[in-house]
């Protein structure tokens, strides 16, 4: 039997692997131009994605034709073709089945035992194949795939198939939270529709928000009595030198949590001192790895824990010093000046750090570079550690709640979100608003008491709060620099004319600020509308409008890209006033 057509196409594939093969192997030898490094990245990730549907395809292809069938001179004739078949080698290589013995069970274990891929990876990908390739019966038959929606955005060209597997891993995850019959039906093709839009406007943050959406769905059907049953602090023991904890909090504890570490990544706030939490981690790692406190320094030492014969030697030695002896008075300038202490060279001077903490200090890099995580551990353990006075006394966390006004008034739900995208319950919001301090922030209307116009250049404290509660982080497409981490900046240049309000503001990460700057990409000034972002046509070749929705909820993120699509059009047909800001 002729398989012409299948043996042109493994044919090509191998000649593809050698290709790529040959392809790395001289760029990483070449003097590459940096144009042609960019381009060869380019590709890979490209070549990426086609690898990322080959793969599920190629899982189904097994399924399918029921390889895990064949017998084993065709295994043997595979592995003889190589990585150059010849057209004979192809025609072996397409091999026979049997009903009898077999080396492997299923395919499962086909791709586990024969290709090495772990047994998990295996079975999630004919999983996959589920969801987006066709469904196959308990009799043997196929079905179409059973997320059909991302089924086609799956195989679309301009899609990346990695964020469609992310989605459809997340929906499969979440099958028994549907429910049965119509209504489950409906509720899942719903958040496929979602997670279509969100995969084509917004990639770079549609694994978050599909992920919130399946949050959502989760939360809602789960009773607070269950919620607080599974809550706590939970002490998992020592595991590889290390005390592991678990922390299960819910939403509107975690805000709280994620509102300190806010303050920990501010330098400009107490809880963030960085010569404070710099000092403190080098005093734990002294503690665990030095001599805490000077533990065997007899002068600091309990007597229940002193050497009798070390204090009798002490005792005996003429030139100790008597503990009943009176330092001489500041009226006796030359007893003084004689026993005024003297550093010995290489010694240490007064108020330098014990050697502990000095050693430990230099294993720490500075609290800046530090890992986020080991940086939010270092601020939680000071303020633990604080006695509610002094210099911490102001670590309190602050917890930013954003109310909807109309949307309260229409639906009386789904109004109150947090500063970093956290939608709460209204009995949260109404408990919030009885212990919370208002800040009168006007984020509409004509008059607006917080705009400086020319009469200074920086923004001010007021504004600055204004801002950051209102963009929430970084307004840059996909950033997810929050915005307390993030520079406030003129739309239009102040030496050119700009001027200090907050419709002319916008929060950039240190990165993007000066990308903007660079001319990388153009910030937006739209009619009756937040600030948005033109990327550049290498980047985006339709030259749409975009928000980035990464701080947004799932629902808000939906009317944003809307937003976002509408202005576009507008924008393109002289119908909305637009404006491109000069850097």
């Amino acid at each position: 039997m002729e398989h012409t057509t299948s043996t042109e196409a493994v044919g090509k594939l191998a000649e593809a692997r050698s290709l790529i093969a040959a392809a790395w192997a001289e760029a990483a030898d070449a003097d590459l131009p940096a144009g042609h490094a960019a381009y060869f990245a380019l590709l890979v990730e490209q070549l990426g994605q086609e690898f990322a549907r080959a793969q599920l395809f190629a899982a189904d292809l097994l399924r399918r034709t029921g390889a895990h069938q064949l017998d084993a001179d065709s295994f043997q004739a595979i592995a003889d073709a190589g990585e150059q078949p010849s057209a004979e080698d192809l025609a072996r290589a397409a091999g026979r089945t049997t009903m009898g013995r077999t080396p492997y069970k299923n395919t499962a274990g086909l791709l586990h035992n024969w290709l090495g891929i772990p047994l998990g990876t295996a079975r999630d990908r004919l999983a996959q194949a589920d969801c987006l390739i066709a469904q196959v019966t308990t009799a043997g038959h196929r079905a179409q795939p059973l997320l059909p929606e991302l089924a086609a955005e799956f195989t679309a060209p301009r899609s990346d198939p990695r964020l469609v597997l992310s989605a459809s891993r997340l929906i499969h995850g979440a099958q028994k939270d549907f429910g049965p019959g119509p209504a489950g039906e409906r509720a899942r093709a719903g958040i496929q529709a979602e997670a279509v839009e969100l995969i084509r406007e917004q990639p770079a943050t549609a694994r978050k928000h599909v992920a919130d959406l399946i949050h959502q769905l989760k939360s809602g059907k789960r009773p607070l009595g269950a919620l607080l049953s599974e809550i706590g602090l939970f002490k998992l023991g020592r595991r590889k030198g290390l005390e592991n904890y678990l922390l299960r909090l819910l939403p509107s504890q975690a805000e709280v949590l994620d509102a300190h570490l806010r303050k920990v990544d501010n330098p400009k706030t107490e809880a963030g001192n960085r010569e404070d939490l710099h000092r403190q981690a080098a005093e734990d790692l002294a503690a665990e790895n030095g001599d805490p406190d000077g533990w065997d320094n007899s002068e600091t030492m309990p007597d229940w824990a002193q050497d009798p014969e070390a204090a009798a030697a002490e005792a005996e030695d003429p030139d100790h010093e008597d503990p009943g002896h009176e330092d001489p008075g500041p009226d006796d300038p030359d007893a003084a000046e004689s026993t005024q202490s003297q550093p010995e060279p290489g010694g240490e001077a007064a108020g330098d750090e014990p050697p502990a903490a000095s050693a430990a200090a230099e294993l720490l890099v500075p609290f800046e570079d530090m890992r986020p995580e080991l940086r939010h551990l270092m601020g939680l353990l000071a303020t633990l550690k604080s006695t509610g006075t002094g210099k911490r006394q102001g670590a309190a966390a602050e917890v930013g709640i954003i109310i909807d006004y109309d949307k309260m008034l229409e639906a009386g739900q789904d109004f109150a979100v947090t500063i970093t995208g956290k939608p709460i319950s209204a009995g949260e919001a109404r408990a919030a608003l009885c212990n919370a301090g208002i800040y009168p922030v006007v984020l509409n209307g004509r008059d607006r008491i917080l705009n400086l116009g020319r009469s200074q250049r920086l923004f001010s404290k007021s504004q600055a709060k204004a801002l950051r509660i209102a963009r929430r982080g970084c307004a840059f497409p996909g950033c997810t620099m929050p915005a307390e981490r993030c520079e406030l900046d003129h739309l239009d240049a102040w030496e050119k004319g700009g001027r200090t309000d907050i419709d002319l503001g916008d929060l950039y990460c240190t990165v993007h600020h000066i990308g903007r700057h660079c001319g990388l990409f153009h910030a937006v000034k739209v009619e009756g509308s937040r600030p948005m972002v033109l990327l550049p046509k290498s980047v985006d070749p339709e030259q749409r409008l975009h928000l980035n929705t990464h701080f947004l909820t799932p629902a808000e993120s939906k009317r944003a890209l809307a937003w976002a699509a509408e202005a576009t059009q507008l924008w393109k047909a002289g119908k909305l006033k637009v404006t491109i800001a000069e850097a």
